[in-house]
């Protein structure tokens, strides 16, 4: 009789997986990611739904980068469904892709899908993802399931489809994010050479042949040439730094709680450590191999890669990931060991997903509340919006540093919260006559100077040397305590307990009235 085939390897727990992943995001009209709030607003002008309001300020020109994931599904869902409905799915797609790569590169790798595999299906919720990076996250989601694809292929000895495939692939994942581009690079090299070693081949031979096996991955290599070259030099920043690398691989799970976070990634740590000690349990070499790679990777790169800000931060959680997908359970292991093993695996995954529901769900009841402010901005209006920071970020980031741009997409109004990139967004702000308010990071203010972030107003001198002239509306978020005479000639139209929108007294103004 053939044996039955264990319950973490079926379809239908697949299938569940993916579902039960995609309950934090089932709540939200939008995910409640720390950035995500901004890019929801370039989405609004790159639409073209508003332009003849918001071309006054927005430019949005198509280029070819290697940055445009979810702008790209936005707008194609976008003019269907809806702007916020549109980010939605994008978001769920990023969750429900990075599932299917953890257990479909478990099942290519191994044979059948790994216990071990229910360990990292949490990791589809990382720091990178509730920090917003979207793109990033999407491009490694597409990244996995090409990694997935990479090694099916290779067992199957389908090595001319393979490099057929790979050509456009790669493009595409370039095309989302060019780290998930480098991360596939990474890990096909590192199964190639696995699995040239696995063949006999000696190491200077092998490293040479995995080369040029993945050579149907390099044309965006051109792509960053072309795209780089163009856009004066780059900017790197900070390389080299341990002690914020060794906190990154401690921050993997960063979300709400702090002590359930990092207990969360100990405990990965500990099974880690465990599973790599024990006798019992073997490892995949080509994902050793990949995993390797990426930590190199993760070591090498410095805190800021061209305009991308946490370039190493944002490998760490699949760097885990990988070592997780590299275990496999032993034949001497007993069934009932690995039932064990996957149950707790599950019971994790569980809790995971739990805590990320009762935190997302929350935080996007509290965006509402902030955004009702916006039933009283007037369509078109100019808005200059303030947003109260602490002087280094909690733990738990307070995701409100880029509600402002809510105002762009539900009122199609100016905020200063958008990023000016260069040559890595298709976005440029043209609003003149407003130096120092027209651009993130304008609208996150502090109390006081403040040493780790002195690009921050204080609440002071953002309020004391704003062009009233310049600006309708003014909106604060949670600021920090200040003077009421600095809001004098302004006209509360709507506050909360945290909040007020101001309206600009035209008698107020001095000098003549002109549009940024």
């Amino acid at each position: 009789m053939k044996p039955r085939t264990p319950w973490w390897e079926t379809r239908w727990f697949a299938v569940a997986a993916v579902l039960l992943a995609l309950v934090p995001l089932a709540l939200p009209s939008v995910p409640p990611f720390t950035d995500l709030a901004g890019h929801v607003g370039r989405y609004r002008v790159m639409l073209g739904t508003d332009s003849d309001v918001l071309g006054q300020w927005y430019r949005y020109e198509w280029r070819f980068v290697g940055n445009l994931g979810v702008d790209l599904i936005v707008a194609g869902l976008g003019p269907l469904i809806g702007l916020e409905p549109a980010v939605k799915a994008a978001m769920m797609l990023i969750v429900a892709l990075t599932v299917t790569g953890i257990l479909w590169i478990s099942r290519e790798a191994h044979g059948r899908v790994q216990p071990w595999a229910l360990l990292a299906l949490p990791l589809a919720y990382n720091y990178p993802l509730h920090f917003g990076f979207v793109n990033h996250c999407l491009a490694m989601a597409l990244a996995l399931n090409g990694f997935a694809l990479w090694l099916r292929l290779a067992r199957q000895g389908r090595f001319r489809l393979r490099a057929a495939l790979f050509v456009p692939l790669a493009t595409l994942v370039w095309v989302a994010h060019v780290v998930g581009w480098g991360a596939l690079c990474l890990m096909a090299y590192g199964a190639e050479l696995a699995r040239m070693r696995e063949q006999g081949g000696k190491w200077p031979a092998s490293v040479i042949r995995a080369g040029l096996a993945c050579l149907p991955l390099a044309l965006p290599l051109l792509f960053l040439v072309l795209w780089r070259s163009g856009e004066g030099e780059s900017v790197t920043q900070r390389f080299f730094d341990f002690r914020f690398k060794a906190g990154w691989l401690a921050m993997i799970f960063r979300d709400r709680w702090p002590e359930f976070d990092m207990a969360s990634a100990a405990l990965l740590g500990i099974l880690l450590y465990g599973g790599i000690r024990s006798t019992r349990t073997g490892h995949a070499r080509m994902l050793t191999y990949a995993g390797l790679l990426l930590l190199l990777a993760f070591v090498l790169l410095p805190f800021m890669l061209f305009s991308s800000a946490f370039a190493d931060m944002r490998l760490a959680p699949y760097i885990v990931l990988l070592a997780l997908l590299a275990l496999r359970t032993g034949e001497t292991m007993p069934l009932r060991e690995k039932t064990l093993l996957a149950m707790i695996g599950l019971a994790f995954f569980g809790a995971r997903i739990a805590a990320n529901t009762a935190s997302l769900w929350d935080t996007g009841r509290v965006w509402e509340h902030h955004l009702a402010a916006l039933d009283h901005v007037p369509r078109g209006a100019r808005l200059v919006s303030f947003v109260g920071e602490p002087c280094g970020q909690g733990w738990s980031h307070r995701r409100t540093s880029h509600l402002p741009a809510f105002a762009i997409a539900r009122r199609a109004a100016f905020s200063n919260d958008q990023w000016r990139l260069g040559g890595s967004t298709p976005l440029r702000i043209v609003a003149p006559g407003v130096p120092g308010y027209d651009a993130d990071p304008s609208q996150m203010v502090v109390s006081a100077p403040c040493p780790i972030q002195p690009a921050f107003a204080t609440i002071h001198d953002a309020l004391a040397h704003l062009p009233r002239d310049r600006f309708d509306y003014v909106w604060l978020i949670d600021p920090p305590a200040f003077d009421p005479r600095l809001v004098a000639g302004m006209t509360p139209v709507w506050r909360n307990e945290t909040d007020t929108l101001y309206r600009i007294d035209a008698h107020a103004i001095a000098g003549t009235r002109s549009r940024p």
